[in-house]
């Protein structure tokens, strides 16, 4: 089986790693081939060799996560079953004008990356902002959380409504972490 996936031009460096170590570090993993078109950003997930089939189909969750601007030590991640991603798009909150939507990157972010740093925090979850796009990794609990803050603040609520919100479900997510 071949997947094919595009990635945005600039991410593309990310995803192959100086000396091509991520590309490698992936396809040692998992036992997939990965060709990447760096001028067009196109990927392709050849599975034919995969030592793992549950585990390969991943691949490709990891190489969206890196083209939605996190760093690959976090999107790997996505290679175990208990983590996810979530993209959600803010054009679907504020239509396509761009104005609008650098707003909302900036109302996510918040000052000095505070609203997006404490969102990682209570939730344990990762955040990335990236072009038109919010992007979430975490377990299911985690994403969970975080994607509904994260529409929170995306829907117009205050900021100090999402905080309460993520302070309350603080105690799920330190269970999740621990495993229980």
């Amino acid at each position: 089986m071949i997947q094919t996936i595009r990635i945005p031009g600039e991410r593309v460096g990310v995803l192959i790693g100086k000396d091509g170590e991520t590309k490698a570090l992936i396809e040692r993993q998992t036992g997939v081939k990965l060709s990447i078109d760096s001028e067009e950003g196109d990927v392709q997930i050849d599975h034919t060799h995969a030592k793992d089939p549950g585990r390969a189909l991943g691949v490709l969750n990891v190489v969206q996560a890196i083209g939605r601007g996190f760093a690959p030590e976090k999107a790997i991640k996505l290679l175990e079953d208990e983590y996810y991603l979530e993209v959600l798009d803010i054009r679907d909150y504020v239509g396509k004008k761009h104005d609008h939507v650098v707003r909302m990157r900036a109302r996510v972010i918040g000052s000095q990356g505070r609203t997006r740093a404490l969102i990682e925090e209570l939730t344990g979850a990762f955040v990335s902002v990236y072009g038109n796009t919010v992007s979430v990794i975490g377990t299911s609990l985690q994403a969970e959380i975080a994607k509904r803050a994260l529409d929170m603040l995306l829907s117009g609520s205050e900021h100090s409504a999402v905080y309460h919100f993520l302070e309350g479900k603080r105690a799920q997510t330190r269970i999740d972490r621990m495993g229980f």
